[in-house]
């Protein structure tokens, strides 16, 4: 594909971000009283004066951003029909364009007033919200057309290739007294898989925060992060414990402690109940409800994601994500006491982000979880279908992620944050589709693991800071 041909798509892009921002931006107009401020049309006072306020600025700012990406739109359509694209994209980028000043009309009528209630401002979301998804499904699709390989033929559900018990090598220990000691503990560390740590932690600081705002109190805190590790903990070791035999037949995880005999079985079993125990009474200190999701979370990853849903059903990782999304409500919950609004807009971020994020590390270790027996959605649906869900699963994360800033008093750090690296995210994405190599898997995975860790750090500076 030449650079001309990849100008449609990037136009695309850019007008389905431009349309994000705009709804972000009119999220926090909104949140504000910004359009008070300027509730003359097109501009403020009589319609065509410069206001002197930040707030009124703000909102004049939103309304000539909305006639630059209305440009955007109306050329996305334009290049649509000359070049005459499949007619569904033809249609929904078209269809957009007619939308558009729609869209603008109901924000106008919002602005200044014209009609009260909050029918009109949900409508104007709904609307908004319409116009982003109808440009993502159309840069889906033509990437796909594009990209995709009409011809792949997905290898089916995979059988795992196990070696026999009595073929694997005796663990190999340092001879050193203390080096083996230190080998042993760096195992047990291992089976915690610290590396999920900081994302699930960051997800229930954000959760607790987003609850409480700069009067959250130090010892909610202690616990609840204190319990979380302690959970992820537990389950990670029971994961370990249940995958060891498929872990030996992986390349990617052959060197784990239990698939290398290094630790024990039953003593790896014993440390779980070790962490859940603590676990538990960590959250149970804090509030009962808290107690009762960590456990939830515990038992769903370690026993419904392993051995249920991982190895027979190609949606795994999309019903899985309930497990990624529970420290969110557990941060609320340990703040409230009670599931509110706030901590579900939350948990539904982190849940549809799941796929759009590890989509990206099934296709690049393709062919380690054929080998393990896993039905990953590209080993059983092959790779166009897998970047086509990764786009769809991205651009339903953002959607949630401009819902919680209408759900939230959040500031303009998270409307930057999810807007800029939401754009790196997308352009990863789309480079994916081009270029289909274990390389730009990896540089979208890292890509999206960014989006999310700046993104629940904008929400509890923001929180804080209110």
């Amino acid at each position: 594909m030449t650079t001309d041909g990849r100008r449609f798509p990037g136009l695309l892009a850019a007008s389905a971000i431009a349309v994000y921002l705009l709804l972000l931006v009119g999220g926090t107009t909104t949140l504000t009283d910004a359009a008070t401020q300027c509730a003359a049309w097109p501009a403020c006072g009589d319609g065509w004066t410069v206001p002197g306020t930040t707030l009124g600025l703000l909102a004049l700012g939103h309304r000539v951003a909305a006639a630059v990406v209305g440009v955007l739109v109306v050329a996305s359509a334009a290049i649509a029909w000359r070049e005459r694209r499949e007619q569904r994209i033809r249609a929904t980028v078209i269809g957009a364009a007619l939308l558009y000043p729609v869209q603008a009309a109901l924000g106008a009528l919002v602005a200044t007033g014209s009609t009260t209630g909050g029918a009109l401002s949900l409508a104007h979301l709904g609307l908004g919200m319409t116009l982003f998804l109808g440009l993502v499904a159309a840069l889906a699709w033509t990437l796909e057309a594009e990209t995709g390989d009409p011809d792949e033929m997905p290898t089916g559900s995979p059988e795992p290739d196990l070696p026999p018990a009595d073929a694997r090598d005796p663990p190999d220990l340092p001879a050193n007294r203390l080096d083996r000691v230190k080998a042993t503990a760096f195992a047990y560390f291992r089976l915690m898989k610290p590396r999920l740590m900081w994302l699930l932690c960051l997800v229930a600081a954000a959760g607790m925060t987003l609850a409480a705002g700069p009067n959250l109190r130090i010892e909610t805190i202690l616990a609840t992060l204190g319990g979380g590790v302690l959970a992820i903990g537990a389950a990670g070791t029971l994961n370990h414990v249940f995958e060891r035999d498929i872990d030996r037949r992986m390349q990617r995880t052959s060197d784990r402690p239990l698939a290398t005999d290094l630790v024990p079985v039953r003593n790896a079993l014993a440390f779980a109940a070790l962490l859940a125990t603590g676990s538990i009474a960590l959250f149970a200190s804090v509030n009962p409800l808290v107690a009762a999701l960590g456990l939830l979370a515990i038992a769903f990853y370690s026993v419904v994601y392993t051995l249920v849903l991982k190895p027979n059903t190609d949606q795994n990782t999309v019903i899985g994500g309930f497990a990624g999304a529970l420290p969110a409500l557990i941060g609320w919950v340990a703040v409230t006491g009670e599931i509110g609004l706030g901590g579900l807009a939350l948990a539904t971020v982190i849940f549809l982000w799941t796929p759009a994020h590890f989509y990206n590390l099934a296709l690049a270790y393709q062919d380690d979880y054929e080998r393990g027996g896993f039905p990953m959605l590209p080993v059983v649906r092959g790779e166009t279908v897998t970047r086509k869900h990764i786009l769809w699963y991205l651009g339903a994360t953002l959607v949630a992620a401009g819902a919680l800033a209408t759900f939230e008093p959040l500031g303009a750090l998270y409307v930057l944050t999810a807007v800029a690296l939401g754009a790196v995210f997308l352009w990863a994405v789309v480079r994916l589709h081009y270029e289909q190599t274990e390389r730009a898997a990896f540089r979208a995975f890292h890509a999206s693991n960014a989006y999310l860790g700046a993104l629940l750090l904008a929400v509890v500076v923001d929180s804080l800071a209110i």
